[in-house]
Order: structure tokens, then sequence, then C-alpha cells
């Protein structure tokens, strides 16, 4: 998810009559991407047993750096995620340590949702590590995306949706190698964010665990801010107290 991600730069989409897949995938992975952007995010985890809510900020340059810190509830503010190009730590302020998530665990829950590490920093780029099919209907593109040999995930195939009169994500559907659909992500509430039109709310439901759903808010979000630079990206500033 990848995703959504859960997260986070944004270049303008071109209307052209002529798409492939790449390019729209491409353009579908660059949604909340420029040359640099911050959010402010809501996150809702729902369970049959709980549900709780997170609010967080995140920052983004290019596809290689992001990070992310949860600003409430109060037991949790502070946590922070800093990925650079391949690389990625979480810092827990309670214990006052940083520890690195290997690439075993990039598949891991990210803070107990429906999102992985993965779908959070946008690790695996879709382009480079799938191979493509694009059909489409009269309102939408549907691209199948089926990894690589060498490609390490654990999904046989991935189903991305996008309308065609926006050209902005309307699903993504995650199989297993048997073709079986394992969890769905739906994208919804098209909002202006500095006059540009896409999705605010990215649902994850993962459909092998009942009453389980994790949803992302964009509450606002901002493109080149003038207050994210080089230092926002380093461990410094991931253990930095605010």
């Amino acid at each position: 998810m990848k995703f959504v991600s859960f997260l986070l730069l944004f270049v303008p989409l071109m209307a052209v009559a002529d798409r492939d897949a790449k390019s729209l995938i491409d353009e579908m992975e660059a949604l909340y991407r420029g040359e640099s952007s911050k959010a402010t995010l809501t996150m809702k985890v729902e369970t049959p047993q709980y549900s709780r809510t997170m609010q967080m900020e995140s920052s983004s340059v290019g596809q290689q750096d992001a990070f992310i810190r949860i600003l409430s509830p109060k037991k949790d503010r502070g946590i922070s995620t800093l990925k650079l190009d391949k690389e990625m730590w979480n810092f827990f302020p309670k214990i006052n340590k940083v520890i690195k998530v290997p690439p075993s665990m990039m598949m891991g829950s990210w803070m107990g949702s429906d999102f992985t590490n993965d779908d959070l920093v946008k690790q695996t780029t879709l382009t480079q590590e799938y191979d493509l099919q694009l059909t489409e209907t009269l309102t939408e593109y549907n691209i199948t995306l089926l990894p690589r040999e060498q490609t390490v995930t654990v999904w046989g195939r991935i189903d991305y949706i996008v309308n065609k009169e926006h050209l902005v994500p309307v699903n993504q559907n995650f199989y297993d190698d048997e073709g079986i659909m394992i969890r769905k992500m739906v994208f919804s509430e098209l909002k202006d964010f500095g006059g540009r039109i896409m999705p605010s709310v990215m649902e994850m439901i993962p459909l092998n665990k009942e009453g389980h759903r994790t949803v992302i808010i964009y509450d606002n979000l901002e493109f080149d801010p003038p207050d994210v630079d080089e230092s926002t990206f380093t461990l410094r500033h991931l253990k930095s107290r605010f």
C-alpha cells in the first residue's frame, strides 16, 4: 500500500489521451507527493475488541525519505518513524530507544493498524518490482500487477483501479499466491488540497480478519512547505522531543 501511505508526496497528474500502465501507476504512487510535503492525519483503527484514534503528522521528500510522528493520544505521543531510502527506524520515547526495522518486518503491522510498515513508508516501488497489465472500462483503468521473480512480497497479485475522470485511485485489491483476495484499500472523499483534487480518505480492510479496518484521513496536506528540509530526515530529529 503501495499506498497509500501511509503516505506522502505529489506531482501534478497529466491529462493525456493515451495512457500506459507504468505512467498511471507512477502517477498514483506519487499522488500525495511533491518535491516535499507535510500532512496532518487521523488514523482510526477498529477491531471487534476495541477501537482507537491517533493524530499524526508526516513529512516527506521525493520517494526516498519520509518521517511520521504520532501527536496523540498521550500514551503514544512522540512515537516516530523515519525512512531513509530503503532503511527504516522507529523511536519509542517512553524507553528512549531507536529500533531499526529489518527488511523481514516491512510487511508487519504499523502501530497495530491494518497498514504495514511498507504501506506507510512506500519502500516497494511497484513499477520496478511488478509486471503490469492494463485494461479499461468507460470510467476506469484497471491495472493488474504481478510480482517479478526477484520481488520479495507476500502478494501474488495486486489490482489497482483508477478513476478516469479525475485520475485518482479508487481501489487497491491484494491477493495471495492462490488468487484469494486478502485485503482491499478504498480511496474516497475527494478534496481540494492547494488546488489539487485527490482522495482524502483511505480505508484498509483485511478480508481475513472480520470486523477489522483502518481508516486514514488527510486533515491537511501542504506541498513544498518551507519547514521541511534535510534536517527533518535524520536520526537526531527522530529522537527529538517536542
